[in-house]
């Protein structure tokens, strides 16, 4: 019997342990049970470096946007003549510093992810404040994140979001497509910009 029920306290301890996280450690504290005829040795704690998982990444953000708007395809332009894997249009990219013809970035996925990239990074400065203010706060209805925020600017524009904080108005782009539907889609992927 006291066999069983040392290995009871020892399970125990595991048990928490394994759901006891902090930022860079686990560490097990010592427990002390007042339990009749136990004797509990103590020892140094044990320590268990923090393993973190990451299920939503950057690169997966990039899939997750570029199947919504072209099916993952470099090659596609759509009715409105938006082209590519995200679909830009002429004048986004002329204003990203791309001058190109548009068989040349039909033809170069290298330049379109340099795009997709160099427009996110705009997007989050034009964004900082409300980043900075709203994310993991709940405005109008819906979560704020930094991704979700970053996927409807590439929906609408930054203006329409910045338009939404202000006064909770949706944009819809030509298909009607929400960006407060981008919002939650996109939201909770850790960014790298």
């Amino acid at each position: 019997m006291k066999s069983f029920f040392k290995i009871g306290v020892l399970t125990l301890s595991v048990f928490l342990l394994a759901f006891k996280t902090y930022r860079a450690k686990i560490v097990n504290p010592i427990i002390k049970l007042p339990v009749k005829g136990i004797t509990i040795i103590e020892t140094e704690p044990l320590v268990v470096p923090h393993i973190e998982l990451k299920t939503n990444s950057h690169s997966e953000f990039l899939k997750a946007i570029g199947f919504k708007e072209s099916g993952n395809r470099y090659d596609i332009v759509n009715r409105f003549g938006y082209m590519g894997k995200y679909q830009f249009g002429k004048r986004t990219l002329r204003g990203l510093g791309f001058k190109m013809s548009r068989e040349e970035f039909l033809n170069s996925p290298e330049t379109q992810e340099k795009a997709m990239y160099a427009l996110l990074k705009q997007n989050k400065k034009s964004l900082r404040k409300y980043i900075e203010k709203y994310d993991g706060k709940i405005v109008h209805g819906v979560l704020v994140t930094e991704s979700g925020l970053l996927a409807a600017t590439h929906l609408g524009g930054a203006g329409s979001v910045k338009k939404w904080f202000r006064t909770g108005k949706v944009r819809k782009d030509g298909n009607g497509v929400k960006i407060t539907t981008y919002m939650e889609r996109f939201s909770g992927y850790e960014l790298y910009l």
